[in-house]
C-alpha cells in the first residue's frame, strides 16, 4: 500500500505519497491550498511525474532498437510504488529502479529518483535519472503539477501567466494525444497570457521552445507562484474546461509526432544518457503575497 510523508518548515507543508512519488498537498501556514484536490470528476492526478516518456506514443506503442513495447500515456513513473530512500523534516527523496515490470516495456537498468524539499516559502522538486546500463538510455521526463484555479483569495480576477524571458512562444496543439508539429500563433503578448477556459477546449497548449526558465502564475492583483525551471525547455499549460485547476507543466520531451517515428529515441527533445551518467531536471515554485 502507498505510504505518504509530510515534509514543512515554518511557512509551507507538503505532502507527497509513495505512489508515483507524487505530491498530494501543498499548504501554506495561513491554511490556504494551492495545489489540485484531484478530484476524479475532472482529473484524479495531482503532480505525477512522467517518465520514461512525456504525453502519447501512437497506438500507446514505442519502439526501441526496432522492438516495439507497449507504453501507456505519460509513462509508468506516475503508477509505480517508489521506495523512500531518505528525509529530514524539510526533504524528502524517493527512489524508482528498475525492476522485472519496467524492464518488460523499457528494457534499460536506471534509477529515477525524486526529491521534494522545502526552503523558505519555495518547494523545489528534483528528478535525476542515472543509468545503469551499459547502453545509452533515451527518455523524456516531465513534471504535471496541477495548482488550484482560482488561486486562494483571488476568486473573480483574471488569472494570467507571465514569462521572465517577455517571450512570445509558438504554439502547437494535440491531434488524437499526437503532437501537430504545424506552429500556431503565440498567444502571448509580451510575455504575458491571459487566461481563460476556452483556450483548453483543444487540449492543452503546448509551447516546444522560447517559453523560458521562468513565469509567474497569478490572480492580478492577488497572489501568485513564481516558477523557476532547470534543464526543462519545454512548457504545457492544460486544464479541463470547468475544472478548478490549472496545470503548469515543464518538460525535458515532448508526445510524439503525427506521422513520425514510433522510436523513442526520435521523439521530441528525447534526452540520450551515457551509460553510468545522471541527467537532473527540477522546477522551484514560490508563493508570493
Amino acid at each position: 500500500m502507498p505510504s505518504s510523508i509530510r515534509i514543512g518548515n515554518q511557512h509551507l507543508a507538503v505532502d507527497v505519497s509513495s505512489l508515483g512519488a507524487e505530491m498530494q498537498a501543498l499548504t501554506s501556514n495561513d491554511g490556504r491550498s494551492w495545489l489540485w484536490t484531484g478530484d476524479a470528476t475532472y482529473w484524479a492526478g495531482r503532480s505525477p511525474i512522467l517518465f520514461p516518456i512525456v504525453g502519447k506514443a501512437a497506438d500507446d506503442k514505442l519502439a526501441i532498437g526496432g522492438t516495439v513495447y507497449p507504453m501507456a500515456q505519460h509513462g509508468f513513473a506516475r503508477r509505480s510504488e517508489f521506495s523512500l530512500a531518505a528525509s529530514t523534516p524539510t526533504m524528502c527523496r524517493h527512489e524508482l529502479p528498475a525492476s522485472a515490470a519496467t524492464r518488460a516495456v523499457y528494457p534499460f537498468d536506471f534509477l529515477l529518483a525524486v526529491e521534494h524539499a522545502v526552503r523558505g516559502r519555495a518547494l523545489t522538486v528534483t528528478a535525476e535519472v542515472n543509468n545503469r546500463d551499459a547502453r545509452a538510455l533515451p527518455f523524456g521526463l516531465g513534471f504535471h503539477p496541477a495548482f488550484v484555479w482560482p488561486l486562494p483569495g483571488a476568486a473573480g480576477r483574471p488569472h494570467t501567466i507571465t514569462l521572465d524571458n517577455e517571450g512570445e512562444p509558438g504554439l502547437v496543439r494535440l491531434e488524437g494525444g499526437l503532437i501537430n508539429p504545424a506552429s500556431l500563433p503565440s498567444p502571448f503578448d509580451k510575455g504575458r497570457l491571459v487566461l481563460d477556459h476556452a483556450m483548453f477546449e483543444k487540449d492543452a497548449m503546448i509551447f516546444p521552445k522560447g517559453a523560458g526558465a521562468g513565469l509567474r502564475y497569478g490572480g492580478e492583483g492577488g497572489p501568485s507562484l513564481r516558477f523557476q525551471f532547470e534543464n526543462l525547455p519545454n512548457l504545457a499549460l492544460w486544464t479541463k474546461p470547468g475544472a478548478r485547476f490549472l496545470c503548469v507543466e515543464p518538460w525535458h520531451g515532448t508526445a510524439a509526432e503525427a506521422g513520425g517515428s514510433a522510436e523513442l529515441s526520435q521523439r521530441p527533445y528525447t534526452t540520450i544518457l551515457s551509460p553510468g551518467a545522471t541527467a537532473r531536471f527540477a522546477f522551484t515554485v514560490e508563493i508570493l503575497p
